[in-house]
Parts: structure tokens; sequence; C-alpha cells
């Protein structure tokens, strides 16, 4: 556990902090489709892992209220990325499907992303590569926490 009162952790909290947010700023430059927000390729992404999920769910997986949800899953639905379905235990509720149109262009975003990062990690030697790599499933875990 940190000590945040520790000089030594400050410092590595706020360099993790600091560099964690620009690597994510640089990726979010690298999208395939530039009329989808942040927000929407984070939810067609969610879809992805997840599988079909009611938008109340969504909105608890990407932190944002119902309606705002609800607003995304219809600009979506618009865009021919999700089709909205009723729901198998309760016809009250909807539940979020990813298109066939989502799902290439995510493989895509991907495809992309991936070989930017790829470009960035050649600047690396091999024992900070093996670090990184090492990292990854810890990165992973507090990406989901």
């Amino acid at each position: 556990m940190p000590d945040l009162t520790h000089g030594d952790d400050v410092a590595a909290v706020n360099s993790l902090r600091s560099a964690v947010m620009r690597l994510s700023r640089r990726l979010k430059h690298q999208r395939v489709d530039e009329s989808l927000s942040p927000t929407e390729m984070s939810v067609l992404g969610t879809l992805a892992r997840c599988g079909t999920a009611t938008p109340g769910e969504l909105a608890r997986k990407e932190h944002v209220q119902p309606p705002s949800m609800t607003r995304i899953v219809a600009l979506l639905e618009a865009k021919g990325l999700v089709r909205l379905e009723a729901h198998p235990d309760d016809r009250r509720q909807k539940v979020v499907t990813q298109t066939e149109r989502a799902e290439a262009m995510l493989l895509e975003s991907r495809r992309k992303r991936n070989a930017w990062l790829a470009t960035l990690v050649d600047g690396l030697d091999e024992d900070e590569w093996a670090k990184l790599r090492a990292a990854a499933p810890v990165l992973e875990k507090l990406a989901h926490l």
C-alpha cells in the first residue's frame, strides 16, 4: 500500500498518474472513426468485452448517469453500431448489442493503436520492455478496480 506521506511513494504515484494520462491522451488520437467520441468508443469496447448489457449496466460500468447512457446508446444505434433488443427476462428493459460494423471498427481501431504503441515500444531497451511486459497485468488490474 503506498504511503502518501512518504516522498518516494508520492513521487511514484504522481509519475504513474502523469504518464498514464499522457499516454491515454495520445492513444485517443489514434482513432479510426473521428465521428465517435471517446465515450462512445469506450461503450463499444465495454460491449465487446462484456457482451450484451442493459443501458443501466453500461452506465454503471462506464461510470456515467443512466440518462447519459441512454443518449449515448441512441447515438450509437443511429450510427448502426449497436442494436436494442428486448430483454430475455424483463420485457420492460432493453439489452444493447454491438453490430458487426462496430466489431470491425473496434478491431481496426485496436490494430491502429497497437501499431502506434509498438512503434513507441521500439524505443525501449530490452530491460525496459521486460519491465513493461511484467507491469501490464498490474496496470490492467488498476484499470478495472
